[in-house]
């Protein structure tokens, strides 16, 4: 099989394409033979050097769409998604053609939509998911702000807000992509200046109900200022790769009353319903997450380039089917 291998940490000539043996799976593992994978920003952290456990040689990707292809308790065939649980990090993930993952973080599915859309969905959908639902707590009527939101996981969260019954308001930082925002449904697409919470209680003063900073640690003051009294922000992504917050001081830091929590899931926190019924809803017209960049495989270079540059906006997606 050909797969994408990440020598060490380092730019992108550091990635390339290998032919491998097909991998067999040990027991409670499973084959799936790789129709479509997404590019993530932990696979950038991972090739920068800046993730921690990861061994090398090592082939990169934290999920992956594609077809059983061992025995097992699904059908030969049978579509799934599998992400997370260490994949590409301290076992091969899901950039080459087969990769092998615990059964346990397999979620079957059955689409009629293409692959390259398909890879765009499962990961996306459980961050956004998880993060409104685990972390925010959003419920119908309320307010949302979304920190980052032309980024893969701003887009499938706004327009999981939007058919939860939220009000959204959605940051980007160039004016061109306004348009983006607006297609996935959000409200008040807003121009991030950097005091986006002076944007956001001009339309509601005492603050929305909750937030999810993609950004990272240089946003977040400002994120959680725009937040009401008993409000929650989730600290989700690190578009900036930064993370820490150094000297952390929660009195002086934390507006008085504002809760802030974080989300990272795992395959778990994706239900099979919920993936079926995103992937339905997307058939039918009736959800968008934006629309994919979709590279193949011996463009991996160009698409992690890409990634590391912020020249593409939404979910990238390499497919090999």
């Amino acid at each position: 099989m050909r797969a994408v291998v990440l020598s060490e940490p380092g730019p992108v000539t550091n990635l390339s394409i290998e032919d491998r043996p097909v991998p067999e799976p040990p027991e409670g593992w499973v084959r799936i033979r790789v129709r479509a994978f997404g590019l993530n920003r932990s696979e950038l952290h991972t090739r920068l050097g800046l993730a921690e456990g990861v061994t090398f040689p090592r082939v990169p990707g934290i999920e992956c769409v594609g077809e059983i292809d061992s025995p097992c308790d699904l059908p030969p065939g049978q579509q799934v998604a599998t992400m997370m649980g260490n994949m590409g990090r301290t076992y091969d993930g899901g950039y080459a053609e087969y990769t092998v993952v615990p059964r346990g973080q397999v979620i079957p599915f059955t689409s009629d939509l293409p692959w390259p859309v398909l890879g765009a969905v499962p990961e996306t959908l459980q961050t956004a998911y998880g993060s409104l639902t685990i972390g925010v707590g959003l419920s119908s009527g309320g307010t949302v702000l979304i920190r980052g939101g032309t980024s893969s996981v701003g887009l499938a969260a706004a327009a999981l807000a939007v058919g939860m019954g939220a009000t959204v308001l959605s940051t980007t930082r160039s004016a061109d992509r306004l348009p983006a925002l607006e297609a996935v449904g959000v409200a008040h697409p807003l121009v991030d200046d950097g005091n986006v919470a002076a944007q956001v209680r001009a339309r509601y003063p005492s603050g929305v109900d909750g937030a999810v900073e993609l950004v990272g640690t240089p946003t977040l003051p400002d994120t959680l200022a725009a937040v009401r009294v008993r409000g929650t922000v989730c600290f989700t992504g690190m578009l900036s790769n930064e993370w820490i917050v150094r000297d952390f001081y929660p009195i002086g830091y934390l507006p008085k009353g504002v809760r802030l929590t974080g989300y990272g899931g795992e395959a778990g926190d994706l239900p099979a319903p919920v993936l079926q019924k995103a992937l339905d809803d997307i058939a039918a017209g009736r959800l968008t997450l934006g629309v994919p960049t979709v590279y193949a495989l011996d463009d991996i270079r160009q698409a992690h380039d890409d990634m590391e540059h912020n020249r593409v906006y939404g979910k990238q997606v390499v497919s090999l089917a």
